[in-house]
C-alpha cells in the first residue's frame, strides 16, 4: 500500500470521526495533508496551519491524492466532487443527499474520467452494505432489499418505546449525543433513508430511481394514541425502507411499520442500523451495525479511502448488465392511519378498508391505500395525519398491483407482452 495524502472538507462530526479512526488505524500508511473549512475562526485542537478556506489549495495540489468530502451542503458537495474528478482525483464521500441526486451523472463522470466515487459512508454507517452489493451480489437478482437506515430515528423510536419518554426530548438527546443533526427534518421526516434507499436501488437492482420518486413518510407525526394502539397489541414501531421486485416491476418506500416481538427488526436498537437482503440463490442475509455517530461512519470513509489506494471502483455491474426494470410506487400497502377529525382524511382514496374506529379527538383507518397516494398534498402537508404499516405487512411490505396499474398490464397483455409474473387484486 503507498502512502496516501488526503484532502479533506468539513471537519464536522464525521470529518473530526475520520480524523481520530485515521490516526488510531495500524494497517493504513496515510494522512490527512489539508483540511477545507468554512468558518476559521472556529476554535479546533489541530494546527491552524493544516486549514484553509481556499477549496483550490486541495483540488489544484498535485501532492494529495484522494478528496474526501465531509460537508453538509449537498449543492456544495457535489461542485467539489465534480471538480475533484475532472483535477484526476478519486473521491470519497458521505453525502447521501448529494449521491442520490446525481448518482446516474456521478456514474458517467466516473466514466469519462477514469477516477472513482465511493460512498460507503453514505449508507447505513459502518455496514459495508454497498461493497456487499457491489461484490457477493453483483451477480444474483434479489427479491428485496429492506432495512432499519437511519440511526437516529431508531435512537428515538428506542427510546420512547423502551424508556416511555417523549419525543422533545428524546429528540433532544439525539441531537446531543451527535446522532441527530441541529435541524432534524432529514432524520425524523424519513428523507435521510430516502437517500439511503434510492443509492441501494442502483446497487441492488440496477436502477436509478431519483428521491422525489419514492414514498417517505417519517416519524414525527406519531401521536400518544399511536403508541398506545402499538403497545396495547405488543408491537414496537420501527421507520423501516423497502425496495422489492414483484415481476418485473421494482417497487420501494420509507414508511414507518409496526413490528411484532419475534421480528428480525424488533431487536434493532438505539443507534443501530439493519439491512436485510433476499436473493434467488442466498435466501436471507441480515446485517447490523451502528449506523449513527462519528465514529462508526468515519470508519466506513476510512475504509473507502483504503479502497482507493488498490484503485478499488465500483463496477456498478447491474446497471450495466441487467435489463433496466420499471420503478413503480403503484402497489397498495395496508396501512394505519390516525387523525384528529373525520374530515381530515379522504376515505375514497383506500382500495379497501378493514377497520374504522372515532372517538371526539382520535380516529384510525385500517385499511389498503396504494403508494401513490400517500405523495398526494393532502397526505403528505397535513401534520394531523399519521400513516403506520400495519403488522401483517411488515414482512413483506408490498400487496398487489394497485387498480391503476393493474389497468396498465392488461393492456400489455392485449398488446402480446409477455408477462412474466401475473399479479392479482
Amino acid at each position: 500500500m503507498k502512502n496516501i495524502n488526503i484532502g479533506l472538507f468539513g471537519f464536522g462530526c464525521v470529518g473530526q470521526g475520520l480524523y481520530e479512526t485515521l490516526n488510531n488505524s495500524k494497517n493504513f500508511a496515510g494522512q490527512i495533508a489539508k483540511i477545507c473549512i468554512k468558518n476559521p475562526e472556529k476554535k479546533r485542537k489541530l494546527s491552524a496551519d493544516l486549514f484553509t478556506t481556499q477549496k483550490e489549495e486541495i483540488i489544484n495540489d498535485p501532492n494529495i491524492d484522494i478528496v474526501v468530502e465531509l460537508i453538509d451542503d449537498a449543492e456544495a458537495a457535489l461542485d467539489i466532487v465534480v471538480s475533484a474528478l475532472q483535477s484526476g482525483k478519486s473521491v470519497v464521500t458521505a453525502n447521501k443527499k448529494m449521491v442520490a441526486e446525481n448518482l446516474e451523472y456521478l456514474v458517467e463522470l466516473q466514466q469519462q474520467t477514469g477516477k472513482a466515487v465511493l460512498y460507503e459512508g453514505a449508507v447505513c454507517g459502518s455496514i459495508p452494505i454497498i461493497r456487499t452489493l457491489e461484490e457477493y451480489f453483483g451477480h444474483e437478482p434479489l427479491n428485496e432489499v429492506k432495512g432499519i437506515f437511519n440511526g437516529s430515528t431508531n435512537y428515538i423510536l428506542t427510546k420512547i418505546f423502551e424508556d416511555r419518554l417523549d419525543y422533545p426530548s428524546v429528540l433532544k438527546e439525539a441531537q446531543d449525543l451527535g446522532f441527530a443533526e441541529s435541524d432534524p427534518t432529514l432524520d425524523v421526516q424519513g428523507y435521510d433513508p430516502k437517500f439511503k434507499l434510492s443509492i441501494l436501488l442502483t446497487h441492488a437492482f440496477g436502477i436509478h430511481v431519483p428521491p422525489s420518486e419514492i414514498t417517505n413518510l417519517g416519524i414525527d407525526r406519531l401521536k400518544t394514541a399511536d403508541l398506545e394502539y402499538a403497545r396495547s397489541n405488543g408491537y414496537t414501531i420501527k421507520l423501516v425502507s423497502q425496495a422489492r421486485r414483484i415481476g418485473e416491476k421494482v417497487f420501494g418506500f420509507v414508511i414507518p411499520q409496526f413490528v411484532k416481538p419475534h421480528h428480525k427488526l424488533a431487536d434493532i436498537r438505539n443507534e443501530f442500523n439493519a439491512v436485510t437482503l433476499d436473493g434467488e440463490f442466498c435466501d436471507e442475509q441480515l446485517f447490523i451495525g451502528k449506523g449513527a455517530g462519528s465514529l462508526p461512519t468515519g470508519a466506513a470513509v476510512l475504509s473507502d479511502i483504503s479502497a482507493l489506494s488498490y484503485d478499488y471502483k465500483y463496477e456498478y455491474k447491474k446497471h450495466y448488465n441487467l435489463g433496466k426494470l420499471p420503478f413503480s410506487n403503484q402497489s397498495p400497502v395496508k396501512v394505519y392511519v390516525s387523525y384528529n377529525s373525520p374530515e381530515q382524511v379522504d376515505l375514497q382514496d383506500f382500495e379497501s378498508i378493514q377497520e374504522k374506529y372515532f372517538s371526539f379527538d382520535h380516529c384510525y383507518v385500517i385499511g389498503n391505500i396504494c403508494l401513490g397516494k400517500l405523495q398526494k398534498d393532502d397526505w403528505r402537508n397535513n401534520k394531523n395525519i399519521n400513516v403506520v404499516l400495519t403488522a401483517e405487512d411488515s414482512q413483506t411490505g408490498l400487496g398487489n398491483l394497485c387498480v391503476n396499474d393493474l389497468k396498465d398490464e392488461i393492456d400489455e397483455l392485449k398488446k402480446g407482452q409477455k408477462i412474466r409474473e401475473r399479479i392479482t387484486i
